[in-house]
């Protein structure tokens, strides 16, 4: 999986680095993907993250 964010709509709530913690940070009211490709054994926080994002600015692109 990889992990795609549309910077347009991205407003820095941080939902998705509170669901996906080591995936995702906050910063400059943004968020950065600190792992664009993460393992699978983080498939659910991942889709949490994806899934809560107030945005819909995250999207998981299967490889």
């Amino acid at each position: 999986m990889r992990i795609v964010v549309d910077r347009d709509l991205c407003q820095g709530h941080g939902v998705c680095e509170s669901e996906a913690e080591g995936v995702f940070t906050v910063s400059k009211n943004a968020v950065v993907v600190l792992d664009e490709t993460p393992p699978e054994t983080l498939r659910a926080q991942v889709e949490a993250a994806v899934k809560f994002c107030p945005t819909h600015a995250l999207r998981i692109e299967e490889d």
